[in-house]
Protein backbone atom coordinates (compact mmCIF):
# COMPACT_ATOMS: atom_id res chain seq x y z
CA UNK A 1 0.00 0.00 0.00
CA UNK A 2 2.86 2.12 0.89
CA UNK A 3 4.55 1.76 -2.37
CA UNK A 4 1.69 2.38 -3.93
CA UNK A 5 0.81 5.93 -2.73
CA UNK A 6 4.59 6.46 -3.45
CA UNK A 7 4.34 5.34 -6.82
CA UNK A 8 1.10 7.66 -7.48
CA UNK A 9 2.93 10.58 -5.76
CA UNK A 10 6.08 10.21 -7.84
CA UNK A 11 3.74 10.29 -10.93
CA UNK A 12 2.07 13.07 -9.85
CA UNK A 13 4.95 15.23 -9.18
CA UNK A 14 6.74 13.67 -12.96
CA UNK A 15 3.49 14.98 -15.05
CA UNK A 16 3.15 18.35 -12.85
CA UNK A 17 6.58 19.21 -13.24
CA UNK A 18 6.35 18.20 -17.78
CA UNK A 19 3.03 21.17 -17.33
CA UNK A 20 5.49 23.46 -15.65
CA UNK A 21 8.19 23.21 -18.20
CA UNK A 22 5.89 22.86 -21.18
CA UNK A 23 4.11 26.43 -20.04
CA UNK A 24 7.40 27.98 -19.60
CA UNK A 25 8.81 27.07 -23.08
CA UNK A 26 5.62 28.20 -24.46
CA UNK A 27 5.16 31.58 -22.95
CA UNK A 28 8.50 33.52 -24.48
CA UNK A 29 7.37 32.38 -28.44
CA UNK A 30 3.98 33.88 -26.90
CA UNK A 31 5.85 37.09 -25.69
CA UNK A 32 7.93 37.04 -28.84
CA UNK A 33 5.30 36.98 -31.52
CA UNK A 34 3.30 40.39 -30.97
CA UNK A 35 6.75 42.24 -30.55
CA UNK A 36 7.76 40.77 -34.01
CA UNK A 37 4.78 42.11 -35.80
CA UNK A 38 4.68 45.33 -33.68
CA UNK A 39 8.35 45.90 -34.65
CA UNK A 40 7.27 45.14 -38.13
CA UNK A 41 4.76 46.96 -38.61
CA UNK A 42 6.97 49.78 -37.44
CA UNK A 43 9.37 49.52 -39.80
CA UNK A 44 9.18 52.13 -42.33
CA UNK A 45 11.92 50.25 -44.88
CA UNK A 46 9.84 47.51 -45.12
CA UNK A 47 6.41 49.81 -46.01
CA UNK A 48 5.06 49.03 -49.54
CA UNK A 49 6.13 51.58 -52.53
CA UNK A 50 3.81 53.27 -54.73
CA UNK A 51 4.80 51.67 -58.08
CA UNK A 52 5.50 53.75 -61.26
CA UNK A 53 2.13 53.95 -63.64
CA UNK A 54 3.51 51.09 -66.23
CA UNK A 55 0.90 52.00 -68.96
CA UNK A 56 1.23 55.25 -71.24
CA UNK A 57 2.79 56.96 -74.32
CA UNK A 58 5.68 54.85 -73.78
CA UNK A 59 4.20 51.63 -72.95
CA UNK A 60 2.49 52.20 -75.92
CA UNK A 61 5.05 52.80 -78.27
CA UNK A 62 7.38 49.80 -76.72
CA UNK A 63 4.26 47.57 -76.59
CA UNK A 64 2.97 48.80 -80.21
CA UNK A 65 3.32 46.95 -83.64
CA UNK A 66 4.34 48.03 -87.10
CA UNK A 67 0.90 49.32 -87.77
CA UNK A 68 0.23 51.37 -84.14
CA UNK A 69 3.48 53.26 -84.53
CA UNK A 70 2.74 53.87 -87.66
CA UNK A 71 -0.88 55.53 -86.90
CA UNK A 72 1.17 57.45 -83.62
CA UNK A 73 3.97 59.03 -86.96
CA UNK A 74 1.43 59.58 -89.03
CA UNK A 75 -0.94 61.48 -86.29
CA UNK A 76 2.42 63.43 -85.06
CA UNK A 77 2.72 64.95 -88.63
CA UNK A 78 -0.98 65.72 -89.28
CA UNK A 79 -0.27 67.83 -85.86
CA UNK A 80 3.20 69.29 -87.24
CA UNK A 81 1.63 70.14 -90.22
CA UNK A 82 -1.58 71.95 -89.14
CA UNK A 83 0.89 74.10 -86.62
CA UNK A 84 3.13 74.64 -89.48
CA UNK A 85 0.46 76.32 -91.99
CA UNK A 86 -1.67 78.25 -88.80
CA UNK A 87 1.99 79.92 -88.31
CA UNK A 88 2.45 80.95 -91.45
CA UNK A 89 -0.66 81.53 -92.57
CA UNK A 90 -1.02 84.06 -89.82
CA UNK A 91 2.13 85.55 -90.82
CA UNK A 92 1.02 86.22 -94.15
CA UNK A 93 -1.97 87.50 -93.36
CA UNK A 94 -0.53 89.83 -91.18
CA UNK A 95 2.01 91.07 -93.59
CA UNK A 96 -0.65 91.04 -96.13
CA UNK A 97 -2.52 94.25 -93.69
CA UNK A 98 0.70 95.95 -93.05
CA UNK A 99 0.71 95.76 -97.27
CA UNK A 100 -2.64 97.48 -97.42
CA UNK A 101 -1.92 100.20 -94.90
CA UNK A 102 0.81 101.00 -96.98
CA UNK A 103 -1.05 101.30 -100.27
CA UNK A 104 -3.80 103.13 -98.50
CA UNK A 105 -1.36 105.73 -97.29
CA UNK A 106 1.14 106.25 -100.03
CA UNK A 107 -0.50 104.73 -103.38
CA UNK A 108 -3.63 107.26 -103.87
CA UNK A 109 -1.31 110.66 -102.97
CA UNK A 110 1.22 109.24 -106.06
CA UNK A 111 1.09 111.18 -109.51
CA UNK A 112 0.23 108.32 -111.56
CA UNK A 113 -0.48 104.75 -111.20
CA UNK A 114 3.06 103.33 -112.09
CA UNK A 115 5.24 105.76 -109.64
CA UNK A 116 2.27 104.68 -107.03
CA UNK A 117 3.16 100.93 -108.07
CA UNK A 118 6.84 101.34 -108.07
CA UNK A 119 7.02 103.37 -104.42
CA UNK A 120 5.06 99.95 -102.85
CA UNK A 121 7.70 96.43 -102.27
CA UNK A 122 8.05 94.35 -104.66
CA UNK A 123 6.09 91.22 -102.59
CA UNK A 124 3.31 93.40 -101.96
CA UNK A 125 0.21 91.78 -103.54
CA UNK A 126 -1.37 95.08 -103.97
CA UNK A 127 1.68 96.45 -106.13
CA UNK A 128 0.75 92.86 -107.95
CA UNK A 129 -2.64 94.22 -108.75
CA UNK A 130 -1.50 97.38 -109.87
CA UNK A 131 0.97 96.28 -112.52
CA UNK A 132 -1.57 93.55 -113.93
CA UNK A 133 -3.97 96.31 -114.26
CA UNK A 134 -1.75 98.84 -116.04
CA UNK A 135 -0.46 95.94 -118.15
CA UNK A 136 -3.71 94.64 -119.21
CA UNK A 137 -4.86 98.87 -120.03
CA UNK A 138 -1.40 98.72 -122.35
CA UNK A 139 -1.94 95.68 -124.20
CA UNK A 140 -5.34 96.61 -125.49
CA UNK A 141 -4.28 96.36 -128.85
CA UNK A 142 -4.98 93.74 -132.06
CA UNK A 143 -7.92 91.10 -130.93
CA UNK A 144 -7.84 92.78 -127.42
CA UNK A 145 -9.29 96.11 -128.78
CA UNK A 146 -12.72 94.26 -129.93
CA UNK A 147 -12.89 94.13 -126.31
CA UNK A 148 -14.14 97.18 -124.51
CA UNK A 149 -11.66 98.61 -122.53
CA UNK A 150 -13.50 98.68 -119.41
CA UNK A 151 -14.96 95.09 -120.03
CA UNK A 152 -10.80 94.61 -120.44
CA UNK A 153 -9.21 96.02 -117.53
CA UNK A 154 -11.96 94.67 -115.30
CA UNK A 155 -10.89 91.22 -116.21
CA UNK A 156 -7.05 92.06 -115.60
CA UNK A 157 -7.90 93.27 -112.20
CA UNK A 158 -10.44 90.52 -111.41
CA UNK A 159 -7.45 87.78 -112.75
CA UNK A 160 -5.01 89.59 -110.12
CA UNK A 161 -7.56 89.52 -107.29
CA UNK A 162 -8.64 85.89 -107.84
CA UNK A 163 -4.57 85.15 -107.86
CA UNK A 164 -4.07 86.94 -104.42
CA UNK A 165 -7.19 85.27 -103.26
CA UNK A 166 -5.81 81.76 -104.24
CA UNK A 167 -2.46 82.41 -102.13
CA UNK A 168 -4.28 83.46 -98.76
CA UNK A 169 -6.10 79.75 -99.15
CA UNK A 170 -2.70 78.22 -99.75
CA UNK A 171 -2.63 75.61 -96.67
CA UNK A 172 -6.45 75.65 -95.98
CA UNK A 173 -6.81 72.19 -97.32
CA UNK A 174 -4.49 70.71 -95.71
CA UNK A 175 -6.02 72.20 -91.90
CA UNK A 176 -9.34 71.00 -93.37
CA UNK A 177 -8.07 67.02 -94.35
CA UNK A 178 -6.58 67.51 -90.88
CA UNK A 179 -9.22 68.15 -88.94
CA UNK A 180 -11.70 66.46 -90.57
CA UNK A 181 -9.34 62.34 -90.76
CA UNK A 182 -7.59 62.91 -87.59
CA UNK A 183 -10.26 61.49 -85.43
CA UNK A 184 -10.78 58.85 -87.41
CA UNK A 185 -6.82 58.04 -88.12
CA UNK A 186 -7.16 57.85 -83.81
CA UNK A 187 -10.15 55.87 -83.73
CA UNK A 188 -8.46 53.54 -86.24
CA UNK A 189 -5.04 53.20 -84.15
CA UNK A 190 -7.88 52.45 -80.87
CA UNK A 191 -10.10 49.45 -82.91
CA UNK A 192 -6.18 48.03 -83.82
CA UNK A 193 -5.11 48.23 -80.02
CA UNK A 194 -8.40 46.61 -78.74
CA UNK A 195 -8.25 43.87 -80.92
CA UNK A 196 -4.24 42.93 -80.01
CA UNK A 197 -5.46 43.63 -76.86
CA UNK A 198 -8.01 41.19 -76.51
CA UNK A 199 -6.41 38.23 -78.54
CA UNK A 200 -3.33 38.57 -75.57
CA UNK A 201 -6.08 38.68 -73.20
CA UNK A 202 -7.54 35.22 -74.96
CA UNK A 203 -4.31 33.63 -75.00
CA UNK A 204 -3.64 34.25 -71.68
CA UNK A 205 -6.66 32.97 -70.45
CA UNK A 206 -7.19 35.83 -67.80
CA UNK A 207 -9.80 38.23 -68.23
CA UNK A 208 -9.21 40.35 -64.73
CA UNK A 209 -9.35 43.70 -64.32
CA UNK A 210 -5.59 44.78 -64.48
CA UNK A 211 -5.29 42.25 -67.96
CA UNK A 212 -8.05 44.23 -69.19
CA UNK A 213 -7.66 47.73 -68.37
CA UNK A 214 -3.76 48.33 -69.23
CA UNK A 215 -4.07 47.63 -72.48
CA UNK A 216 -7.69 49.00 -73.56
CA UNK A 217 -6.47 52.34 -71.91
CA UNK A 218 -3.73 52.08 -74.29
CA UNK A 219 -5.60 51.69 -77.38
CA UNK A 220 -7.54 54.83 -75.67
CA UNK A 221 -4.62 57.08 -76.33
CA UNK A 222 -4.79 57.28 -79.68
CA UNK A 223 -8.57 58.14 -79.37
CA UNK A 224 -7.34 61.00 -77.75
CA UNK A 225 -4.48 61.68 -79.55
CA UNK A 226 -6.23 62.39 -82.39
CA UNK A 227 -9.15 64.47 -81.03
CA UNK A 228 -5.87 66.75 -79.81
CA UNK A 229 -4.65 66.81 -83.16
CA UNK A 230 -8.22 67.50 -85.06
CA UNK A 231 -9.08 70.42 -82.72
CA UNK A 232 -6.70 72.71 -83.23
CA UNK A 233 -6.77 72.33 -86.99
CA UNK A 234 -10.30 72.88 -87.10
CA UNK A 235 -9.83 75.79 -85.03
CA UNK A 236 -7.12 77.46 -86.59
CA UNK A 237 -9.21 76.90 -89.88
CA UNK A 238 -11.70 78.71 -88.74
CA UNK A 239 -9.78 81.43 -87.93
CA UNK A 240 -7.96 81.93 -91.11
CA UNK A 241 -10.80 81.71 -92.85
CA UNK A 242 -12.21 84.92 -91.11
CA UNK A 243 -9.07 86.67 -91.52
CA UNK A 244 -8.92 85.92 -95.05
CA UNK A 245 -12.05 87.38 -95.79
CA UNK A 246 -11.27 90.86 -93.82
CA UNK A 247 -8.01 90.74 -95.93
CA UNK A 248 -9.61 89.97 -99.73
CA UNK A 249 -12.57 93.10 -98.26
CA UNK A 250 -8.94 95.37 -98.29
CA UNK A 251 -7.94 93.78 -101.85
CA UNK A 252 -11.71 94.46 -103.46
CA UNK A 253 -11.46 97.82 -102.57
CA UNK A 254 -8.57 98.59 -103.74
CA UNK A 255 -9.31 96.91 -106.87
CA UNK A 256 -11.81 98.70 -107.09
CA UNK A 257 -10.17 101.95 -106.91
CA UNK A 258 -7.68 101.15 -109.44
CA UNK A 259 -10.05 100.42 -111.98
CA UNK A 260 -11.72 103.34 -111.78
CA UNK A 261 -8.55 105.34 -111.61
CA UNK A 262 -7.08 103.73 -115.00
CA UNK A 263 -10.71 104.16 -116.76
CA UNK A 264 -10.18 108.00 -115.90
CA UNK A 265 -6.58 108.28 -117.02
CA UNK A 266 -7.75 106.67 -120.58
CA UNK A 267 -9.90 108.83 -120.48
CA UNK A 268 -7.79 112.04 -120.40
Amino acid sequence: MFNILKRSLLGALLCASFLFAGHSMAAPDATKAPSQVASASLTPSEAPTAEANPYGLGALWAQGDAVAKGTLLILVIMSMGSWYVIFTKFNEQSKLHKFAQAAQANFWSAGSVRQAADALESTSPFRFIAEKGLEGAAKHEGLLGNVDFNTWVTMSIQRAMGTVQSRLQDGLAVLATVGSTAPFVGLFGTVWGIYHALVKIGMSGQASIDKVAGPVGEALIMTAIGLAVAVPAVLGYNFLVRRNKAAMEEVNAFGADLHAVLLASAQK
